[in-house]
This record gives C-alpha cells, structure tokens and sequence, in this order.
C-alpha cells in the first residue's frame, strides 16, 4: 500500500480567508557553492539562501520541503550560471507565479600590496539575487566593498593631519551581458581614497596613508565618483548605490544614495 497516498496534503488544502502571502519559503539556509574566479578560474565557498514563492489565497500553505530538495539536486554545483535555472525549477516544482532567491556569500581576492607586493586575502560580501514572475527571469548582483574614506573637510581645517574612516560601498546592479566580480570591486575602490588590503608591511602602511590624505572624499563624492563610473558602463543597465562611512570622530555613520535605471532615460 502506498503510504503517501494515505497521507493528507494539508498545505495543498483550500483556505478560506482570501488572503494572498506575497513571500513565503525558507530563510537562511545554507549550501555549498562554486563562483566563476577571475584568477583562479573557479572558487568553492558557502552560501546563505532564503527562497520564496508567491502564495495565492486559496492555498493553506507551501511545501517547504521541495525548497531543499532544489538546492540539494544540485548538489554542490549551484553557480552563478545556473542561478536562473534555479528560479524556473522553484516556480515549477512549488506551482507559483513568482518567485525570489537571494544567494549571499563571501567571495575572496587575492591581493598584492602596493609596493612590497607582498600577497594576502580580503572577503568581500557577494549577494546574487533573482526574481521569476510569469516565467520571466530577472537578475541582480549586490557588492559590498570596504573602502578607506578622508575627510576633506578636516584636511582642510586641520594642521597636522585628517580624520578618516573604514566605509562600505554597496553596489546592487542589473546587468546586460557578464561582469566579473572583481570588476565590480576595482569599479568601487578606484574611486575610494584608498582601497583595503588584508596585510601591509611598513612601506605599504605609507603609501596607503598618504594615498588617502592625496584623495580626500565625502560620502556624497564617493556615490557620485561612482555612479559617474556605472554610467559609462553599457554592460550595467540599473543600479543601487549606497555608501556608508563608519565616522572615526562621531558616534553616527555618514550616508549617502543614489539609484538610476539606464533603461527608464528618455
């Protein structure tokens, strides 16, 4: 006897309250996955999902089961490029409109000191986010990239130096056509007053010292040098700009945002 078919479906039950949920799924679960490496060609590390689906409001419930049983028929081999496949597999197993899958882990770069050259890794927060309505597929990149910021004000006022301060650019893009990760980053920290490193030596700590007090930015100079960057762009068709400085002198961050749609201009 077929023990399933003796067991009721209570989620696949009708509900009477006409009340439609826009999300529900599963939250912060995480797998392991391989992200195309400019460098190295391929790099493995683990990744924080939340998956949900449109319910409509003659349903009860959603089956969060088959949630798992997606991320687990691909084993270890969910990547960037199948992320879309992903979406389709969720709006067709759980029989929904729309669906969201955000994957966010960190994404690691080897870096070199800038004078000793010396090698070291930083981490960086990578989120791939996507979105399936109607069987249409769209995807987003969230990077947040930790930069050094110098206030130009106090540059300017001050006689023995300026204050400065750990900030984090935040870069959320839809884009027309592959962009590395790193490209994102390079985007972002070319623009800083100075970029981070995991390990300097002596002479690194100078140059980066005085690199930044060279390139003075406020946060509204960040967001602006940036968004300038985004825009010549054509392979990024949308973006969210955020940058956030963790304030040296204060007890309160700096803030500032821009967001532009390329494909709304007239």
């Amino acid at each position: 006897m077929n023990q399933s078919a003796t067991i009721p479906d209570v989620q696949g039950s009708a509900d009477k309250r006409k009340i439609a949920i826009n999300k529900v799924g599963i939250k912060d679960i995480r797998h392991p996955i391989v992200v195309r490496d400019r460098s190295d060609g391929l790099q493995h590390t683990i990744a924080t999902f939340s998956m949900y689906v449109f319910l409509p409001h003659h349903f009860k419930g959603t089956h969060m089961s088959r949630f798992v049983k997606i991320l687990n028929d691909h084993e270890k081999e969910i990547s960037v490029d199948s992320f879309k496949e992903m979406l389709k597999e969720m709006s067709e197993m759980l029989e929904a409109d729309s669906g969201h899958i955000e994957m966010s882990f960190p994404y690691f770069v080897n870096k070199k000191a800038p004078i000793t050259g010396v090698e070291s890794l930083l981490d960086y927060n990578v989120c791939l986010i996507g979105e399936i309505r109607d069987g249409k597929t769209q995807t987003r990149i969230k990077v947040e990239v930790p930069v050094t910021s110098l206030c130009p004000c106090s540059k300017s006022i001050s006689d023995y130096g300026a204050h400065n301060q750990r900030s984090h650019v935040t870069v959320n893009v839809r884009t027309q056509g592959f962009i590395w990760i790193e490209e994102i980053i390079e985007l972002v920290e070319n623009q800083a007053s100075c970029e981070l490193f995991g390990l300097l030596k002596r002479p690194d700590e100078k140059y980066v010292t005085e690199r930044a007090y060279d390139n003075p930015k406020f946060v509204e100079d960040m967001v602006r040098d940036v968004a300038g960057t985004l825009n010549d762009d054509e392979r990024i068709r949308a973006y969210i700009l955020e940058s956030e400085n963790f304030e040296s002198i204060h007890n309160h961050s700096a803030y500032a945002m821009i967001e532009h749609d390329k494909d709304l201009d007239a």
